[in-house]
């Protein structure tokens, strides 16, 4: 009598430890794949890092809780619940953003509230804004359904019989979109707003993206009860260790071996380590020039014309009192909106006069933060690959800081007790990030789904990407997505 051979448990090694990377981890885990994770820093994260110092614990990037439902979802698809890891409390109000002196508009928490604030600028706003709103549900229910979850390999992934009776979304723009609803350039820029999380300007981003409007407005924003952003990163590593993925800290990888065309393993600190397959959550640019240059997928020249989200220039500040002024989360927008984002996308360089962002998360999280004192996040978008040094990073800490006093009447400069930055050559050091951007491609319509760069190498069997530079794009929720992704074609190429 004759026994089949016992099947061999693929070896994967994940690149990196940030959502996607995690995620990616934790499906193949949870279907019996010996997975393990490779971290050049020394801690886990990824963009979602947190560092403490002085009594004071930091989010280093993401710090915006939206579409609430994705990180249900994600739980869920291993029966557990985000409450059983971590509770949400509601943001109420949401955030509040800054025109001038004495010119503000703060956005409530719900819907209802914040149709009556649309009328008090413009008569019939809030009906005008029902309607867009209930177009942008449409669209996100369609999103969600349809097209986020899909691993961009072709357009019939988008052609749907609701995607075809929705095409105009896609041929016009926000800026467009927006401008047909609304005369009032504030609430104009309360609706062009959260495209800037997709890494374009508005007139260059489809309409449909106006499912970001609904996750604003619609789902509403969010923050963990207790330890930040990183305790969103905390959970999901719990869990992935639950499903026995193992994680490895100080662990750059120097370069991927292959035998022919076929993944054989890394050189990482030195040392030779031997896996089938590989997912690279880290830089896709990067990930490409530790391969032989004959098996890059992508040139040079590819990378350098495509269309990059913003690079940030990061102020991480410890205050010796408690603010009374501002909100959790603060949009200054007391500027040219056009200008600043003409800086970033046409003529790339330091801007004159930006749009900047604040958030102070121990507000909603007093642990955050020593007793009586506020933790202060400052981020001010840029363009990719400009020059950074720390006089330049001085001098625009001095110009926000200034602006924040003189609208907001709340005095900041005299009593910070901690200061440290994070900018351009930071995001270079620390992730290897192409021009050192912040959040991957931006989501024009030619580098939306298919036409991003392809989850899976062209030319390297068992060679895998995942994260901000493919499929679906920038965002903490589409790099959950992504990690979702990117596994299911691995265990549709590798069934276990």
């Amino acid at each position: 009598m004759t026994t089949s051979p016992q099947k061999m448990t693929k070896k994967i090694l994940i690149i990196g430890s940030g959502f996607s990377s995690i995620s990616a981890a934790t499906y193949l885990a949870d279907k019996g794949y010996d997975v393990t994770i490779f971290e050049k820093n020394s801690s886990f994260g990824g963009r979602a890092r947190k560092f403490q110092a002085n009594g004071y614990t930091f989010d280093m990037g993401p710090s915006w809780y939206w579409m609430p439902d994705v990180f249900e979802k994600y739980f869920n698809d291993f029966d557990k619940k985000v409450s059983d890891y971590y509770n949400l409390k509601k943001l109420d109000p949401a955030y509040k953003v800054y025109f001038g002196l004495n010119d503000s508009i703060e956005i409530k928490g719900n819907l209802d509230a914040i149709c009556e604030t649309f009328d008090e600028y413009e008569k019939g706003a809030s009906e005008s804004l029902r309607k867009f709103m209930h177009e942008a549900n449409e669209n996100y229910s369609i999103a969600m359904d349809k097209i986020v979850y899909k691993p961009g390999i072709s357009i019939f992934e988008l052609i749907t019989f609701k995607t075809i009776k929705r095409v105009r979304y896609f041929l016009t723009n926000i800026k467009s979109e927006v401008a047909k609803y609304f005369k009032n350039k504030k609430l104009r820029q309360l609706l062009e707003f959260p495209v800037l999380f997709l890494g374009a300007k508005p007139e260059n981003t489809p309409a449909f993206y106006n499912i970001m409007n609904y996750a604003d407005f619609g789902l509403g924003t969010w923050f963990p009860e207790t330890g930040g952003m990183y305790k969103v990163i905390e959970s999901m590593i719990e869990l992935a260790v639950e499903k026995k993925v193992k994680f490895k800290l100080n662990q750059n990888v120097d370069k991927i071996i292959v035998n022919g065309n076929r993944i054989k393993g890394v050189e990482s600190n030195g040392n030779f380590f031997s896996f089938d397959i590989i997912i690279s959550g880290a830089d896709y640019n990067h990930t490409e020039t530790l391969l032989p240059e004959g098996l890059r997928s992508y040139s040079k020249d590819f990378w350098n014309k495509k269309v990059f989200a913003p690079s940030s220039l990061i102020f991480y500040l410890g205050l010796n009192k408690k603010v009374k002024n501002l909100n959790h989360h603060n949009l200054f927008f007391d500027v040219d909106f056009n200008k600043h984002a003409s800086e970033i996308y046409d003529n790339p360089k330091w801007p004159e006069s930006p749009l900047f962002y604040i958030n102070f998360p121990s507000i909603s999280d007093s642990n955050m933060a020593p007793k009586g004192h506020e933790n202060c996040f400052i981020l001010i978008p840029i363009a990719p690959g400009l020059e950074d040094n720390d006089q330049i990073r001085k001098k625009y800490l001095e110009m926000v800081l200034e602006r924040i006093e003189k609208i907001s009447g709340e005095k900041i400069i005299d009593h910070i007790d901690y200061s440290k930055s994070y900018c351009v050559r930071d995001f270079i050091n620390d992730y290897n990030s192409y021009k050192g951007n912040a959040y991957g491609l931006a989501n024009t319509l030619f580098q939306t789904s298919i036409f991003k760069p392809k989850l899976k190498s062209k030319k390297v069997k068992g060679l895998y990407f995942t994260g901000q530079l493919t499929v679906p794009g920038p965002g903490v929720p589409p790099s959950l997505i992504s990690g979702k992704i990117v596994s299911n074609i691995v265990m549709k190429d590798y069934p276990y």
